[in-house]
């Protein structure tokens, strides 16, 4: 048997052959336009050799070798592939996807496992630990502006258990969401997910859209991804009452660690309800988006602020508010990165009543609705050059308006590429765009707010 299978540049099956579903144990109905390719494979396979393999291909035309796959039961059985390129008219077009075709061998094929492979399959591909940076630059930032403001005001002990306790609180959102996601079905019916495929360096086979599909991937089971979501949550709350004693000894009262730690709580609480029944956030028509923009945004800054401090921080006080405006710009930021990863999983979520903005306002009207987000983020964020002006020490305003002009554009030709392609899958670059934005207004923060560090 010779099983021929075609799909487009991101593995979205568009083609199945008798033979093709006698192989892998499907009917074409429950593949086309519905599954990528990447289900026949192990997951870590996947990750270790896919990629390469598909590179390969472009660069040589075709690429050829054994691997093993599992069928629809979940059994194993060897073959022999071959990976081409697709043009839909000819190879001087653009590509359009990938053709393979697998033939079933009696040869007992091994595909070895790396050791980084497995520390990619956890750190990034069932956590999504790389995304970690939309919780990490807003404390980065605040850091740099305490240093900026002058010596000795902030604690490195404390911002060090800062970074790893909010980076795990993170990630056990994250696992959370993916396990109540497949949960109730939302997962599942998110066909049309993006993957940042070979689209980007930095990011490339990031899962963007649809969560991070582990299980599908049969790198991880549900009842496994709850109880990896608990460990991490537990690792948060280890590392935030070290933390709190540091800030304690530090601060040498407990006022700052307890406004650090409601803060902290009510920010977990926000990321676990965000899919979480019986509140689940994200469903109820833009409280997932208000809760994505406090907890990433003014929240986590002033939590961060408290957490940090030498001193100890009145409520309400200017260095208070300081907290809150320095947040706002990241808060804007971040949200922009979970509502356009919305737009390809409308039609999904809508089926399982996951009724977001984008859901709420259809795809069209929620286009205006990123450029809001957007440029909320920038005025944000110009508004705060006075408050750096009386507090920082080394402080170039030209520097900051220009910075944040040249972020404000190339987050605008994102914005300019959803207004063209909101419904097309080539909205995956403003995709991409909106996470780069995100990272580049980080560190351009870290580094403006604190010149004499550098």
């Amino acid at each position: 048997m010779k099983s021929v299978i075609t799909c487009d540049l991101e593995g979205l099956i568009e083609t199945v052959n008798p033979d093709g579903e006698k192989v892998f144990g499907y009917n074409k109905e429950e593949l086309i336009g519905k599954k990528r390719v990447s289900l026949f494979s192990p997951g870590e396979i996947v990750i270790q050799n896919v990629g390469t393999w598909l590179s390969k291909s472009i660069k040589n035309g075709e690429y050829s070798t054994k691997t093993y796959f599992l069928n629809k039961e979940g059994k194993k059985f060897n073959a022999a592939i071959k990976i081409t390129p697709t043009f839909a008219n000819g190879r001087n077009n653009p590509q359009t996807g990938y053709c393979g075709i697998t033939v079933p061998i009696d040869e007992e094929v091994v595909v070895p496992i790396k050791m980084s492979t497995i520390f990619i399959k956890w750190a990034f591909a069932i956590t999504r630990g790389g995304f970690t940076s939309a919780s990490l630059f807003p404390i980065f930032a605040i850091a740099a502006f305490l240093a900026g403001s002058g010596d000795d005001l902030f604690s490195i002990t404390s911002l060090i258990l800062c970074s790893f306790g909010i980076a795990f609180l993170h990630v056990s959102a994250n696992v959370f969401n993916d396990y109540f996601d497949v949960k109730d079905g939302t997962d599942d019916a998110n066909t049309e997910y993006f993957n940042a495929g070979l689209n980007s360096t930095v990011l490339e086979g990031a899962q963007l859209s649809g969560g991070s599909r582990a299980i599908e991937l049969g790198l991880i089971s549900l009842p496994g991804t709850l109880s990896l979501a608990r460990k991490m949550l537990f690792s948060a709350f280890l590392i935030a009452s070290a933390l709190l004693i540091n800030t304690y000894f530090v601060t040498g009262e407990f006022s700052n660690a307890t406004n650090a730690l409601i803060i902290g709580i009510l920010g977990g609480l926000l990321g676990y309800f965000y899919t979480a029944r019986p509140i689940r956030l994200a469903s109820r028509r833009g409280l997932g988006e208000i809760a994505v923009f406090l907890a990433f945004g003014p929240l986590l800054t002033l939590g961060a602020y408290f957490a940090i401090a030498s001193s100890t921080i009145e409520l309400f006080s200017k260095e208070f508010f300081n907290a809150i405006y320095l947040g706002i710009p990241f808060g804007f930021l971040t949200t922009n990165i979970l509502f356009i990863n919305q737009f390809p999983d409308t039609v999904g979520d809508a089926k399982t009543g996951k009724n977001h903005l984008v859901v709420t306002y259809g795809k069209k009207f929620s286009r205006w609705i990123y450029l809001f987000f957007l440029v909320s983020a920038f005025i944000s964020s110009f508004f705060l050059a006075d408050l750096f002006k009386g507090n920082l020490i080394y402080f170039n305003e030209a520097a900051f308006l220009i910075g944040n002009g040249l972020l404000f554009l190339y987050g605008l030709s994102a914005f300019i590429n959803l207004f063209k392609n909101y419904n097309s899958r080539d909205l995956i670059f403003s995709n991409l765009k909106t996470i780069y934005l995100q990272i580049f207004f980080g560190l351009f923060y870290v580094i403006i707010l604190n010149f004499f560090f550098i």
